[in-house]
């Protein structure tokens, strides 16, 4: 089953900061909101996403229309993101050398295992993709860059908890079981399923080098991720490697695609923590 990962922040309640904008943040929320996938969301789905009141967001939706960074669909009567949102995440996307350096490795690991190679970061309490590259034959899930994932059901983030210093990484796990236990109903999943799982994970990285997840985050994808640190920028990456479970199993993921992607890992950034 599908899950609907956490999307936007709850900013009902603003922080008791003089100095946050709570206006801006709410405006970014709802841009957040839209997820792989999402083609059109309506104010409704704002509402239920974001928390914030019905005459809030229908100010923000038209504010974000009039500036470019969203597209009204009369007939529709919902929103679609628009050129705006793209200018902003364009050269972000595009300035990483690191991963102009790692495409082409990335592109020959997928040519030899057969599935998608991905290099991601965090971004709030979700993991958003930078590249990613297939092989012709993957039949994986049409991600793309600027796509999000879970962080307690991809690969990717719990790769990303692993490799944090252990304070850090628990008070962000706290974080995100109280997202997941306020969106159960939304995502159809279990908040202490979704921890016990991560933390199995996480606990299990030192020993194999890798976070797994198999059919967790997708009913029909597995997948393996490696964090890495970028020896430029000094920033957490993630690795991943993920693929159809109807074709590539659990055993062939930790046979074959963990050392692969370590190895390539290696060569990519430092180990976190070094």
């Amino acid at each position: 089953m599908a899950k609907l990962p956490s999307i936007a922040s709850n900013l009902a309640e603003p922080p008791e900061d003089r100095k946050f904008v709570t206006a801006l943040a709410r405006g970014l929320t709802i841009l957040r909101c839209f997820t792989a996938g999402d083609t059109l969301l309506g104010n409704r789905d704002f509402v239920l996403r974001t928390g914030l009141a019905k005459a809030t967001v229908s100010r923000l939706t038209y504010t974000l229309a009039e500036l470019g960074y969203l597209r009204y669909d009369s007939a529709l009567s919902k929103y679609a993101l628009d050129a705006g949102v793209l200018a902003l995440g364009g050269p972000l996307l595009a300035s990483s050398d690191l991963v102009d350096l790692a495409r082409p490795h990335m592109r020959a690991l997928a040519l030899e295992i057969g599935a998608a190679v991905s290099i991601g970061c965090r971004e709030g309490l979700e993991m958003i993709y930078l590249e990613t590259i297939r092989s012709e034959t993957a039949l994986t899930l049409g991600l793309t860059p600027g796509s999000r994932l879970s962080m307690l059901t991809s690969s990717m983030g719990r790769a990303y908890l692993a490799s944090e210093p252990e304070s850090a990484r628990a008070a962000l796990l706290e974080t995100l079981q109280q997202r997941a236990q306020a969106d159960e109903a939304l995502s159809g999943m279990p908040a202490a399923v979704m921890m016990a799982a991560a933390r199995a994970e996480i606990a299990a990285y030192p020993g194999q080098g890798c976070c797994y997840s198999f059919r967790d985050w997708h009913d029909d994808v597995n997948a393996a991720a490696v964090p890495f640190l970028d020896p430029v920028q000094r920033r957490s990456l993630v690795l991943s490697c993920s693929g159809p479970a109807s074709s590539m199993d659990e055993a062939f993921f930790r046979r074959v695609v963990g050392p692969k992607l370590r190895g390539l890992a290696a060569r990519l950034g430092a180990q976190p923590g070094g």
